[in-house]
């Protein structure tokens, strides 16, 4: 049995919910029960979620010959872009992606696929490359030590240090998620996402999500306008358009990008900076919002009006 995303499995044939925005991408999760105990995570060793949500997104189960047959389908392969493995850590499932990356390769021989998991070393990292994957993504989450000590399990400086390594041996092929609003100031996650991309590490932003069942299920969403200054953040470093050290903070807040309004609205009045990052080909639907709600990643290009509306909760926190 294979679990998928309920959008994903509405692409591949196996259920018929309507939705307004389809993956891109076919989300995948491998593995059960984790050993981990990360506030924010359904999956979590101590959670009281249920057992088949990840963020607020249900992934049913299906046999694994239906998933593959799925993506062979002729609907799936006009919309599916990528295949991205979420890698519960129950000390088995990075085996059993392995394998399935070697059954789809062996179907799909051009379909990039890319591992979100937890691997212990360069050696690990290593062999799931071999096997076919384009990228992997080591989930640093939490943007300081101190952050990551509340929310999450385990090391920061562990997994910071295998993230470092793995993109100096493996460039062009190693990615991270950070979530925004976890308690780090803006300032912090700024310097985290500016280090990631010195470093050639791609970045997939998060807002959290409080889940009903996790230990952080009563903490707040970041407020919008705190999310947009961090996505305009991440897209004007990523696209090389200013640095961190270039910006002006107050209190560990954005208050400028040092630059004037008119120059950073020809960069953004595409509406690119608010679309879900990471990944080519991730869009993640509803992955942080429900389908009532403004969206925190947008999982499509935005209308001139959604661009406007994004535009404008930014600027609301800048100093003119």
């Amino acid at each position: 049995m294979i679990r998928c995303s309920v959008g994903t499995a509405k692409v591949l044939g196996l259920n018929n919910i309507k939705t307004d925005a389809l993956p891109t991408t076919a989300y995948l999760m491998v593995g059960e029960h984790c050993k981990f105990n990360c506030a924010f995570c359904a999956q979590a060793r101590e959670s009281r979620s249920k057992t088949n949500l990840l963020s607020r997104i249900v992934w049913p189960e299906f046999q694994e010959h239906e998933v593959v047959q799925g993506l062979q389908i002729p609907e799936a392969q006009k919309v599916m872009q990528r295949v991205c493995f979420q890698v519960v850590q129950d000390g088995k499932a990075l085996e059993e992606a392995k394998n399935l990356v070697t059954t789809i390769k062996n179907e799909s021989p051009n379909m990039p696929i890319c591992v979100s998991a937890g691997p212990r070393s360069l050696t690990e990292i290593q062999d799931l490359l071999k096997h076919g994957v384009d990228r992997v993504s080591l989930a640093l989450d939490a943007a300081t030590p101190e952050v990551f000590a509340l929310a999450k399990d385990g090391s920061w400086e562990n997994r910071y240090e295998l993230l470092i390594e793995a993109a100096g041996k493996f460039p062009g092929h190693i990615g991270t998620h950070l979530i925004v609003g976890l308690g780090e100031t803006e300032e912090e996650m700024v310097k985290i996402i500016q280090d990631m991309y010195d470093k050639g590490i791609n970045v997939a932003l998060f807002a959290f999500t409080p889940v009903k069942g996790t230990r952080m299920e009563q903490s707040p969403k970041p407020e919008l306008n705190h999310y947009r200054r961090i996505q305009v953040a991440l897209y004007l470093i990523r696209r090389k358009y200013a640095r961190a050290d270039e910006f002006i903070f107050r209190a560990g807040r954005i208050v400028s990008f040092s630059m004037h309004l008119d120059q950073l609205w020809d960069y953004l009045s595409s509406g690119e900076a608010f679309q879900t990052s990471g990944c080519s080909g991730c869009n993640r639907p509803y992955y942080n919002e429900s389908p009532r709600e403004e969206f925190y990643n947008y999982p499509r290009p935005l209308t001139p009006e959604e661009t406007k509306k994004s535009w404008q909760e930014l600027v609301s926190g800048l100093e003119k």
